[in-house]
């Protein structure tokens, strides 16, 4: 957008670095610009797609129909990343890659170019919060220069309609564990009379920019912890449950009783909890993986019924054996009853799995008619 000051000698970077590579190509501009941005792309042998002022990431979900090629380099128009050397990325292709990433820290950053915020703190930070979620080995996962197969591209299923989208991508490649690769590049600072977005925002874009990529590792890794954080919450509180459903059990010295059940009652319906809702965040991602195909055989409708229905008959038949001895002693309870508590953890789960089992069957039907 409004990219006058560059964008003709960025057309003209990109037709160098095609024949450098020795490939054709097609060079599309996604343009929203109300300067001369357009006229100059036309101008210098290259094609313009007008869309609205909608994010950069909208602009590139709006490209998609019009790219005639199989492999996709992108990035921005202010030459700041160097198209003539495309060839190291062309290279990757024919050996495979499905997704290729530019690495500015593996090659060169030239003074100024990017704040030091971002080069020492920012950027480094949320590299290795993905690397340690994901175990990928990206080295600079916010690299504006990268480049993607067209089939992959559709895989990827870019949602995010502002800046975020790289993240995104770069998240979900992980994901579907596409076979990526990294190159090394320069990365100049802006041109004598461009003003970067960095100092359009000013101060706040360095925690903007954090704040963004954090909520998009977390909307999208949320199965992750979920699913993990939920399995280590549930197998510690049902060892508390079930090892103390008879009653008070002594190890040692230290007295395990009612305080622990009931911590282990927690730990047990919220670690459930958090492994339901992992299980429905990597269903609805809408990313196609083996694990969701297994899943989805795995969990069906009618065994989560039955499922719910058991876990709850048997949460009352626990339940029954108290208010038996409720009713026989006059409507009063002398002594607190473990298997009881065991009975409503019983019926909290089973209700729990009556629940899931409908979201799992609504996620189905609702992926379903988005892919028809």
């Amino acid at each position: 957008m409004n990219e006058e000051i560059t964008v003709g000698e960025f057309i003209d970077w990109c037709k160098e670095g095609l024949e450098r590579a020795q490939v054709s190509g097609q060079i599309l501009i996604v343009d929203s610009s109300t300067d001369n941005t357009p006229s100059i792309v036309l101008e210098h042998g290259g094609e313009v797609l007008r869309t609205p002022k909608r994010g950069v990431g909208r602009a590139y979900i709006d490209a998609i129909p019009y790219i005639r090629g199989k492999w996709i380099l992108m990035g921005d128009a202010d030459l700041t990343y160097d198209f003539r050397e495309i060839a190291p990325f062309v290279q990757e292709f024919r050996k495979g890659a499905e997704f290729i990433m530019g690495s500015r820290f593996r090659g060169s950053i030239e003074k100024g170019a990017m704040p030091k915020l971002h080069r020492y703190f920012g950027t480094p930070l949320t590299n290795w919060i993905l690397n340690r979620i994901y175990r990928s080995n990206y080295s600079d996962i916010h690299c504006g220069i990268r480049g993607v197969t067209r089939e992959a591209l559709e895989r990827i299923n870019i949602t995010s309609e502002g800046w975020e989208y790289a993240s995104e991508m770069v998240l979900k490649a992980a994901r579907l564990k596409l076979t990526s690769a990294e190159v090394p590049i320069k990365f100049y600072r802006d041109r004598e009379g461009r003003l970067s977005h960095h100092r359009r925002v000013g101060w706040r874009s360095p925690w903007l920019a954090g704040w963004v990529n954090l909520k998009v590792m977390l909307v999208y890794a949320a199965d992750s912890f979920l699913l993990k954080g939920g399995l280590v919450l549930m197998v510690i509180g049902l060892i508390l449950s079930l090892g103390l459903a008879a009653g008070p059990v002594r190890i040692w010295k230290i007295g395990f009783s009612l305080h622990w059940m009931l911590l282990g009652v927690t730990c047990t319906t919220l670690g459930y909890s958090s492994i339901q809702i992992g299980i429905l965040a990597r269903v609805m991602h809408g990313l196609k993986s083996r694990f969701v195909e297994r899943l989805q055989k795995i969990v069906t409708y009618d065994r989560g019924m039955i499922g719910s229905a058991v876990l709850i008959g048997a949460g009352l038949v626990l339940l029954g054996n108290l208010a038996f001895d409720y009713l026989k002693r006059g409507l009063q309870l002398e002594a607190i009853s473990h298997p009881a508590i065991l009975g409503l953890l019983l019926v909290m789960l089973g209700f729990q799995t009556f629940c899931f089992t409908l979201l799992m069957e609504m996620a189905k039907r609702v992926i379903s008619r988005s892919r028809h």
